[in-house]
This record gives C-alpha cells, sequence and structure tokens, in this order.
C-alpha cells in the first residue's frame, strides 16, 4: 500500500482542537491537545479513505503543505502532515480460518476478501494509534 501523506490544518476550538483536510471534503477529527488531534486525525483521515475507496469515490492528491492558503476566519494552530497508506492492487491470498469463525463474519458480510482486508486496515490504525501514544 503506498503511504501518502496530506496536509491537515489544526485549529483552535473552545477548549480543544479542531482537524480538517483542505483536499478531503468531510473529513475532520479533533482532541483536546494539538498532539491529540494530530493523532487522531490520522485516524480519522485512514477511516475516511476506506469509505471514500469502499464507493468508488476519487481521491484528490495531497497539497503540498506550503501551498494551502490561509483562511482569516479559521484560527490556525498548527499546520501538519497527516500519513495514510492507500490501497494497492489485490493480491490473492490462500488462508486458513476455523469454520465457526468463517460462518460468522458470512452472517455479516456479503464480501470475505472486502471485510478481512477492512478488519485489518482498522486494526492496524488501532495499533499505530496505540504505538504512538
Amino acid at each position: 500500500m503506498p503511504l501518502v501523506f496530506y496536509p491537515a490544518v489544526i485549529e483552535h476550538a473552545g477548549a480543544g482542537f479542531s482537524v480538517f483536510f483542505p483536499d478531503i471534503d468531510g473529513c475532520t477529527s479533533a482532541g483536546f491537545t494539538v498532539t491529540e488531534a494530530a493523532l487522531n486525525a490520522e485516524q480519522a483521515l485512514a477511516g475516511h479513505v476506506i469509505d471514500m475507496v469502499r464507493h468508488g469515490e476519487l481521491l484528490n492528491p495531497p497539497s503540498d503543505l506550503g501551498s494551502i492558503a490561509h483562511d482569516p476566519e479559521v484560527d490556525e494552530a498548527a499546520r501538519v502532515l497527516i500519513r495514510v497508506e492507500l490501497p494497492g492492487k489485490a493480491v490473492r491470498l490462500n488462508i486458513t480460518l476455523d469454520e465457526g469463525l468463517v460462518a460468522a463474519i458470512d452472517q455479516v458480510a456479503h464480501n470475505r476478501s472486502g471485510f478481512l482486508a477492512e478488519a485489518a486496515r482498522e486494526h492496524l490504525v488501532r495499533c499505530r494509534h496505540r504505538d504512538a501514544a
């Protein structure tokens, strides 16, 4: 999976901070500190990209951090680059799972491969978030 970095703007928001991505409409996050906001932004971006890909939406390429115009209505605290792994080419695998687990997956998923890939991505994001903390 290719790793890319999207610019994010962290702004003051009440007692904490909110985050938005100029290149990714609708992707936002927040935190009580700038650091927490940036870490939460990574998780938000990963989930947003997964949803966009799942729905066949095209991702804008990331802008250069320095090329983003300053909005006078935004009380900026920081500008950061947030990493995200974009889905790559599908690779066929032969795996072995407990039959009960396969039956449980089949009850909730229309596509086993898609379900397992999404579960793996979500788990990897949680692991990275835990390791960064």
